[in-house]
């Protein structure tokens, strides 16, 4: 069974309390993620990490505080999180191959996944039978790719204990909408022991 993991917006500005729009016990995630993301390059698992991208004039700070501009330290990931083969794919017209990079960073300027022209010919490029996701924020984008993701009509696991929320009970709606609709939850440990 081919598994695909999904790292979403594990960057900088959302996991430590320096960012910019930090997501408060997000920094408590870091070994979780590092686990999740090396297990992934360890076994050949397909790891897809979808990062803010932002210019710093972008619609989205008429709703949030600036955040992930680009070429900025807070847009980055902290290096744990990095595997040596990567390639990033910005949200913007190209032809971005794929071959042999163990992640792939997926930009985007909206909280959607999908807003990013090559998410469609990713997956299928990928031939997933299963996805794993985890990241922040529970309630914002890591609901948006659960959710994108259960369309594909394939399994979707989410790693309870590698997810941080702003607010509790938004994450609470946000489990109950994603199991909902076919979610399964897991924890990091239990994915690693497979």
């Amino acid at each position: 069974m081919r598994t695909v993991f999904f790292d979403i917006d594990t960057q900088i500005d959302f996991l430590f309390p320096a960012g910019a729009l930090y997501v408060p016990g997000a920094e408590t995630l870091m070994p979780a993620l590092s686990r999740l993301n090396h297990y992934a390059a360890a076994h050949g698992i397909p790891l897809i990490s979808t990062t803010c991208a932002h210019a710093e004039d972008d619609p989205e700070f008429r709703q949030w505080p600036a955040h992930c501009v680009l070429g900025t330290v807070g847009q980055q990931k902290p290096s744990d999180l990095l595997l040596g083969k990567r390639i990033v794919i910005p949200a913007a017209p190209g032809s971005f191959p794929v071959e042999g990079a163990g992640q792939i960073i997926l930009q985007k300027n909206q909280l959607d996944l999908t807003t990013n022209p090559h998410f469609s010919r990713l997956l299928e490029h990928l031939k997933a039978d299963a996805y794993f996701v985890y990241g922040v924020v529970t309630e914002y984008c890591v609901r948006l790719a659960a959710l994108a993701l259960l369309k594909t009509g394939k399994p979707v696991n989410l790693i309870t204990d590698a997810i941080q929320t702003l607010r509790a009970a938004d994450s609470g709606q946000t489990i109950t909408e994603c199991t909902g609709a076919g979610a399964r939850l897991t924890t990091a440990a239990e994915v690693c022991a497979q």
